[in-house]
C-alpha cells in the first residue's frame, strides 16, 4: 500500500465507485446507500462486476462472481479510467460462493469464525489490488442476510405467506443474520427459497430489505456497520483509519 496509505484526505467530496455481485446489490447501493451517503458528502454510483465480453459486438456482460481474476481487471480498469484523488472504489460481493481464485481464499477456509475469515479475505484482496483508494466490502454471507434482519418485512412482496414467514422469524431470533451460514442448503437464501420457493432476490429481496431500511439493518449486521461508517467518514479519514473501522469485525 507503499506511503500514500498515510495520505490525508483534503477534498470536500468523495466519488464512491462501487463494484456489486450482481443487479440486487448494485440496485440496493442506488436506492439505499447512496442516498444515505450523500449527507456525509460522499457521492455514489454502482456498477456489476464484469463478467465476460464480446469484443465483436463491442458488448460487456455483467453480473455474478464466477471468478477473481476478472473482477480484479474490472475494478482495477475502472481505478484507471477515473483516476483522481476524489475517488474511492469499493466491493459488494457476497462471502458465499466466493471463487476459490480469490486472494487468501486457502488461509480463510482454515477459520471457522466467519469474522476472521471475512476480515482475511478482504485484507487479501486490498493487498492484491494495492491501490490507496481501494476499500474492500464482502458482504456475509450473501446478500440475504439482510432479510434476517427483520423478515416479516417478506410480507409486503409475499402476500398470504404468513407461516413460512414466521418460521424466517424464528430463526432469526435464534441466529445472527451475518451468522447464518454459507451451507449450499443453508445459506440466507435457501432457508428462503425452503419457506418461499417462489422468492426472487432482485424483486422481492430488494423491496424487503429497502423496507427493512438502513439503521435496522446496521444494528443487526456488525460487519456492514462498520463498512457504512468507514463510506461514512471518506471525507475527512486516513485510508489506515478506514481499514481499522472496517476490520473491527
Amino acid at each position: 500500500m507503499g506511503e500514500k496509505c498515510s495520505w490525508r484526505a483534503s477534498v470536500n467530496f468523495i466519488r464512491l465507485h462501487v463494484t456489486g455481485e450482481g443487479q440486487t446489490e448494485q440496485a440496493f447501493v442506488k436506492d439505499l446507500l447512496a442516498d444515505y451517503l450523500s449527507q456525509f458528502h460522499v457521492f455514489t454510483d454502482a456498477r456489476c462486476v464484469l463478467t465476460s465480453k464480446d469484443n465483436k459486438a463491442a458488448r460487456e456482460y455483467r453480473g455474478g462472481l464466477i471468478n477473481y481474476q476478472k473482477a480484479r481487471q474490472d475494478i482495477v480498469s475502472w481505478m484507471k479510467e477515473d483516476n483522481h484523488p476524489e475517488c474511492r472504489f469499493t466491493t459488494m460481493f457476497d462471502l458465499y460462493a466466493l471463487p476459490d481464485d480469490f486472494p487468501g481464499y486457502q488461509d480463510a477456509q482454515r477459520q471457522t469464525n466467519p469474522y476472521v475469515k471475512t476480515r482475511i479475505l478482504e485484507e487479501a484482496m486490498a493487498k492484491d489490488i494495492n491501490d490507496w483508494r481501494f476499500i474492500p466490502y464482502l458482504q456475509l454471507h450473501e446478500f440475504e442476510a439482510f432479510i434476517f434482519a427483520d423478515p416479516k418485512k417478506l410480507n409486503w412482496e409475499y402476500l398470504e405467506h404468513d407461516e413460512p414467514i414466521a418460521k424466517l422469524v424464528a430463526i432469526a431470533l435464534s441466529q445472527d443474520p451475518e451468522l447464518i451460514n454459507e451451507g449450499p442448503e443453508t445459506a440466507p437464501s435457501k432457508r428462503i427459497l425452503t419457506h418461499i420457493p417462489e422468492y426472487d432476490k432482485v424483486v422481492g429481496g430488494g423491496m424487503t430489505v429497502q423496507k427493512i431500511g438502513l439503521e435496522t439493518l446496521r444494528v443487526k449486521c456488525p460487519h456492514f456497520d462498520a463498512w457504512v461508517r468507514s463510506l461514512e467518514s471518506l471525507t475527512n479519514a486516513t485510508n489506515k483509519n478506514l481499514n481499522e473501522t472496517l476490520w473491527r469485525f
